[in-house]
Order: structure tokens, then sequence, then C-alpha cells
């Protein structure tokens, strides 16, 4: 479930690396003194991803050293159940630390095994949002956030940021060229004002015996 989307949602990274790529990863914090870093991991199959040897495409911002570079895996373990990398070149903590909020691409070609319910930005841009069996808009692009992706979808003069999420998406049928959600109340359209003026609360009879 994978723009240029990242200068304008204000995030600090640069749009993700020209071609096709799968968001593999993000590099979390520096871990230890050693250069390791822990992951936030976006695959399914992270043993299978993070091999000795394995290289990554860096998407991090302009400023960085590490700008238009990538970087080789040395060593991937879990430690004490959390995802950790050391990467060549990165042999201590301070150097770590420069690419703390990094996020890993990596070429997609005919050997990637497809994970489920993921997806390539470029399947999803485009794709009718369907609500309710009527269309509401369309996929303009995908941003990516560390907690989850966004849809974004135009409406009018403005954009709807629809969570990529099962709750929300259920169905994605790249296809049928359309993707169904389920969006709570006032994602799409404002909610209409109530009206309504509040009834004076009821005045409290008390009976009396005689």
């Amino acid at each position: 479930m994978d723009s240029d989307s990242d200068k304008k949602s204000g995030r600090e990274h640069s749009p993700k690396p020209a071609g096709t790529q799968l968001r593999v990863a993000r590099l979390l914090k520096a871990h230890g003194l050693k250069g390791a870093l822990k992951l936030e991991l976006y695959t399914d199959d992270p043993d299978g991803r993070f091999v000795s040897g394995a290289v990554f495409t860096l998407q991090v911002p302009e400023s960085s050293p590490w700008h238009g570079k990538s970087v080789t895996v040395r060593e991937f373990k879990w430690m004490n159940s959390h995802p950790v990398v050391f990467l060549e070149g990165i042999e201590d903590r301070t150097a770590a630390e420069e690419l703390v909020k990094a996020i890993l691409w990596v070429e997609a070609d005919a050997s990637s095994t497809p994970e489920e319910d993921a997806w390539y930005d470029h399947q999803l841009v485009g794709l009718d949002v369907v609500r309710d069996d009527q269309v509401i808009g369309r996929i303009a692009r995908v941003d990516h956030l560390p907690a989850h992706d966004l849809l974004v979808v135009p409406q009018g003069d403005r954009e709807v940021l629809v969570p990529f999420v099962k709750a929300l998406v259920p169905e994605v049928d790249v296809a049928a060229r359309r993707v169904v959600v389920t969006p709570p109340a006032g994602l799409f359209e404002e909610l209409p004002a109530d009206d309504e003026a509040e009834e004076p609360a009821a005045t409290a009879v008390e009976a009396t015996e005689d």
C-alpha cells in the first residue's frame, strides 16, 4: 500500500526515488553504539528483504549528506522482538543518527515476491473511489506517513485524505479500476448544521400530599 506528496504534506523527506520501487522500511532510531538502527517495517518478509548485501535506495531530505545515495545491509537481527539493521559504512551511533527517519526503498522486479494487500502507487493513482456503489472521486496520489498511507482524493477545491487501512478501504480492485471506501460521516462532505433549537428542559412538577 504504498510522491511528490511529501512536500505538500509538510513532511521532511524528499519525494520517493524514481522508478517502480517498493517501500520496505523506515529507519526509526539509532540503537546502541555500533551503528545499529531500529526499523519500522513496511514489508511482510523482513528476513527475506534484509539479507546481507541487500541494497536500498534512501529517501531523505535534500539537505542530508545521504541524499541520492543507497545503503547496503551488513547484518539484520531481532533484538527483544525489535528488527535491527547494521549498514555498511555506518560504524557508530553518530553516523547512524544521520539516517534516522530515512525511508528505505528497493527496486521492484520480476523476482520480487508479491505481498498480500500491497500495491504500488502507480496502481492506485487514478482509481475510482466508490461509496455505496456511487463513484465519489478519484485517487490523485498516495501520501506515505509513518503510521499509515493516505489516499488523496480531490473534492472541488479541497483534498480528502483517506487513511489506507482495511476498516476504511475494505476493497481494492485494480483490474476494475476502483477502490471501495466506508468513510466516517463528514469525511467527504460537511455535516449539516443542527438547526433545531434545544428544547427547554421540562419543568418538574412536584406532587404534594393533602
